[in-house]
């Protein structure tokens, strides 16, 4: 079976850092007891075949487990749980770009897609992954094995993948991350706005505009693509960035405060303890020996 010949080729290549000789290709191994991994989640397809995960966003929480894969279709601070069953998580992983989404919706005869669903952009989503994607999942796995056909075959079989992607039940969020004037397109270049220029403040309506939405439009969209308010991703992803400074500058918990763009030490404490749970001088005391602080939250 599929699932089965999958989780063999995992378990033979996945390494600590979860890359492979595939460029774009992970194949990952985590313990049952895995510490949550907080991270972005780059653009990308995860596919699970043994165990299981959950991503945390926001108040939203997507599982997904053997047979099951997520699509992130923006840059999302996310967390990572692994699903303790007993035995280790394997999971398949690769980015998406946009522009091969592009390509092949170009390539496309008419009828060769599905319709596209009438739906607001989202940034996740999980579905079943049918035999013929397991199955070039699978292929592309093997290639490692076979170093003189990688370089023909691989793209290849990475093209294959997302054509599986496209006309699955998942395909119209997938035809939108290709689409360059799509609501999630407007809502991506946002969200790499905020990510890029963290410690400074912005207006939304100044966001609004840049994306070619009302102010009203735009906060619904955002809201749909990554379970936040504007505001509020704002805030994760300063924070977030300033754990992993932390990491290296415990001691320096007021000038990390400041890097990361709040004035106010006591407000960088106070939305600090509530989203990790403590102060930050408490959590940089144990940040260096967490493991997977800053990994990737995917598969």
């Amino acid at each position: 079976m599929s699932l089965d010949e999958m989780c063999d080729l995992v378990n033979r290549h996945a390494r600590p850092d979860m890359t492979t000789a595939i460029d774009g290709v992970r194949a990952c191994r985590f313990n049952p007891r895995s510490a949550p991994t907080v991270g972005m989640s780059g653009t990308g397809l995860a596919v699970v075949a043994q165990g299981g995960k959950r991503l945390a966003l926001g108040e939203r929480l997507y599982e997904y487990r053997p047979g099951q894969y997520v699509v992130t279709s923006v840059d999302l601070p996310v967390t990572g749980h692994v699903i303790d069953t007993g035995q280790p998580t394997l999971g398949f992983g690769m980015t998406l770009h946009p522009a091969d989404i592009a390509q092949l919706l170009l390539e496309a005869g008419p009828g060769d897609l599905p319709a596209p669903a009438p739906a607001a952009p989202v940034g996740i989503a999980v579905g079943d992954a049918p035999a013929d994607m397991l199955d070039a999942v699978v292929r592309l796995l093997r290639l490692l094995d076979r170093p003189a056909d990688r370089k023909i075959l691989a793209p290849l079989i990475k093209r294959e993948i997302l054509w599986y992607l496209l006309r699955g039940e998942q395909g119209s969020a997938i035809r939108q991350l290709g689409l360059a004037d799509s609501g999630l397109a407007h809502i991506s270049r946002a969200v790499r706005q905020i990510r890029e220029h963290y410690a400074e403040s912005f207006r939304v309506e100044d966001l609004a505009r840049t994306a070619g939405m009302s102010v009203s439009a735009f906060h619904r969209n955002f809201h749909a693509v990554t379970g936040m308010s504007p505001i509020q991703f704002h805030k994760r992803i300063r924070l977030q960035e300033a754990r992993l400074l932390l990491a290296d500058r415990p001691s320096d918990v007021t000038g990390v405060g400041h890097t990361v763009g709040y004035a106010s030490s006591s407000q960088f404490t106070r939305e600090y303890r509530r989203l990790f749970g403590m102060p930050p001088s408490q959590d940089a005391a144990r940040l260096r020996g967490t493991p997977g602080l800053s990994g990737a939250a995917l598969p």
